[in-house]
C-alpha cells in the first residue's frame, strides 16, 4: 500500500531555505491540514453519535497509538478531567510502550498486534466502552490487534488516520481520514499528520462532554479550580451569569466548589 504519509514532501532542498523560506513554507502546508479534516466531519460525526450513548450509559472512552499518537491521545484525554470535572478514567489515553513511552521512545512496542488488547484487559474493558486507534500511517500493529478484538466482542471502535484504504480506516467501525498530503520534512508524522489527530480528537472529546452537559451556554461550569486563573475565570463566570459583584460570586464560588454548583445554589 502506498503510504501517502510516507511520500516525498512536495519541497525539496529544505537545508538550503532561509529561516523565513522555512517557517512559510511549513506554514502553506500547514493550511491544508483543517481542510482536510473537515471533509473528515461526516464520519466523526456519526462516531460521536454512536459514542455519546455510550458514555451516558457510564461507558468510557479510551485512545490508543505508538509515539506521537499515542503522546496526543494522552494530552487530550488527561485535559478532559479539570475542563469538565469528569472522573480520571472516563477517558483514557494508552500509548504502546506504557507510561515510560510518553517521554521517551520504547524501540519497538508498536510492533506488537498483541499488546494493545492486552493493555485494554488491564483497564477491565467492556462492551460500553469505545476504543479510538490513532495512527498517521494507518498500519501500527499495536492499535490494529487492540481494535480487531475490540470488533470481535462488539465494542464501539473508532481510526485516526491520514492514509485514506489504510487497515486502520477500514478495520474502525468509523474510520475518520485527514488525508493531509506529504509532510514538509518527508515522513515526519508529528507535523500535519499530528496536527490533523490533534484536531480530530479535540472535536469528538469536545462534542460529546457538551453533549453530556458538561458545557452551560458556552461555559466550562465544571470545570476545576485547580489554579488562581481558573478560580478569577468561574468567579467571573458566576458573577456574570448572576449579575452580582466579583466579591460576592467569588465567595459563592469558593463555597460550593464548583460554577455549576455556585450559580444553582443562588437565591436559595
Amino acid at each position: 500500500m502506498q503510504k501517502i504519509t510516507e511520500s516525498s514532501s512536495l519541497h525539496n532542498d529544505l537545508d538550503k531555505m532561509s529561516t523565513l523560506e522555512l517557517l512559510n513554507n511549513i506554514n502553506q502546508e500547514d493550511k491544508k491540514v483543517a481542510l482536510a479534516v473537515e471533509e473528515a466531519i461526516p464520519v466523526i460525526e456519526k462516531f460521536v453519535e454512536e459514542l455519546y450513548p455510550r458514555m451516558q450509559r457510564g461507558g468510557r472512552l479510551f485512545y490508543m497509538g505508538a509515539g506521537t499518537s499515542g503522546r496526543l491521545g494522552i494530552v487530550d484525554a488527561s485535559e478532559c478531567p479539570p475542563t469538565y470535572g469528569v472522573p480520571h478514567g472516563w477517558v483514557v489515553g494508552l500509548i504502546a510502550g506504557g507510561d515510560s513511552a510518553i517521554r521517551k521512545a520504547v524501540e519497538f512496542a508498536e510492533d506488537s498486534r498483541e499488546m494493545g488488547w492486552k493493555d485494554l484487559l488491564d483497564q477491565e474493558i467492556n462492551e460500553d466502552d469505545t476504543v479510538v486507534g490513532i495512527a498517521a500511517s494507518g498500519t501500527t500493529p499495536y492499535v490494529l490487534g487492540a481494535l480487531e478484538k475490540c470488533n470481535e466482542r462488539g465494542i464501539l471502535t473508532g481510526g485516526i488516520t491520514c492514509n485514506p484504504g489504510s487497515p486502520l480506516a477500514l478495520i474502525a467501525n468509523y474510520g475518520m481520514v485527514a488525508e493531509v498530503g506529504p509532510e514538509f520534512v518527508t515522513g515526519s508524522t508529528r507535523m500535519k499528520s499530528g496536527t490533523a489527530q490533534k484536531l480530530i480528537l479535540n472535536m469528538i472529546s469536545t462534542s460529546v462532554m457538551i453533549k453530556l452537559g458538561r458545557v452551560k451556554g458556552n461555559r466550562m461550569v465544571d470545570m476545576q479550580l485547580s489554579n488562581n486563573k481558573l478560580v478569577d475565570r468561574g468567579t467571573k463566570m458566576v458573577m456574570d451569569t448572576l449579575n452580582i459583584s466579583y466579591e460576592e460570586a467569588n465567595k459563592l464560588l469558593l463555597e460550593h466548589g464548583s460554577v455549576r454548583a455556585a450559580i444553582d445554589s443562588f437565591g436559595r
